[in-house]
């Protein structure tokens, strides 16, 4: 489980970029952060992920808050963005046995969920070759692999379907409702509406650094008095975004 208590970030003082931000996600939930690029959602999710530590408030993974649990608490976690990087001249196949050796996954268990993975994601015709010579979406698809190598119960992505086709996103997407079945809990930012939609239990709509509304596609359709989500989000953007 993902809790996050009252978090606010700053980098310069007076100029909050998270402001008092609260949630939670249970196991075998996805949740999304839907809001407009500038929103707060990637500092958020850095945070999550211990990359960044609040100015304060309080985030736990499972209990475990980053401070005293740090190593603990990366074994549990799965993060992906959209800025992670691959070594261009290795493989799929070969980054997958670093990085199990790295987490020290055993090999016959390495071998059976890279099989698992590298299947359910269509990577498997392609894990022989280099990374510069694979698609955006195959890139893409390889990172969400290797990120989730260690099988983690918390998984937290940045953007996962940015930049890819419309076949490759929908191979993402189940993907994720799969993990969710298997009683992860999953935590991704999104300005995408169709991906909200599709996958999200609950969502928080975040709005210059804070919360503006948060619950399920109906529960914020009907708050907004939408005729969809979309107008929803809209209306409620319009109503709590301050220009500045």
């Amino acid at each position: 489980m993902i809790s996050v208590n009252n978090v606010h970030k700053s980098y310069t003082t007076g100029k909050e970029i998270i402001k008092g931000v609260s949630f939670e996600v249970q196991d075998g939930m996805i949740f999304g952060l839907l809001g407009p690029n500038g929103a707060g959602k990637t500092t958020l999710m850095q945070m999550i992920s211990t990359l960044l530590a609040p100015t304060s408030g309080l985030i736990t993974i499972d209990g475990l808050n980053a401070k005293d649990n740090l190593l603990e608490i990366h074994r549990r976690i799965g993060y992906l963005t959209t800025e992670v990087r691959l070594d261009p001249m290795s493989t799929p196949d070969k980054l997958w046995d670093f990085f199990a050796e790295l987490y020290d996954i055993p090999i016959k268990e390495s071998a059976q969920r890279k099989n698992a993975i590298f299947g359910n994601l269509g990577i498997t015709p392609f894990k022989n070759k280099r990374i510069n010579e694979l698609s955006t979406g195959m890139k893409q698809k390889a990172s969400i692999a290797i990120s989730l190598i260690h099988n983690p119960p918390v998984i937290i992505f940045d953007e996962p379907t940015n930049g890819l086709d419309i076949l490759t996103s929908k191979q993402v997407t189940d993907y994720l409702l799969d993990l969710k079945k298997d009683g992860h809990s999953i935590i991704l930012s999104t300005h995408i509406f169709s991906v909200a939609e599709s996958l999200c239990d609950e969502i928080a709509i975040l709005v210059d650094g804070k919360i503006a509304a948060q619950g399920t596609v109906d529960e914020l359709t009907n708050l907004a008095q939408a005729k969809n989500f979309e107008e929803a989000f809209f209306k409620i953007y319009v109503e709590n975004h301050v220009e500045e």
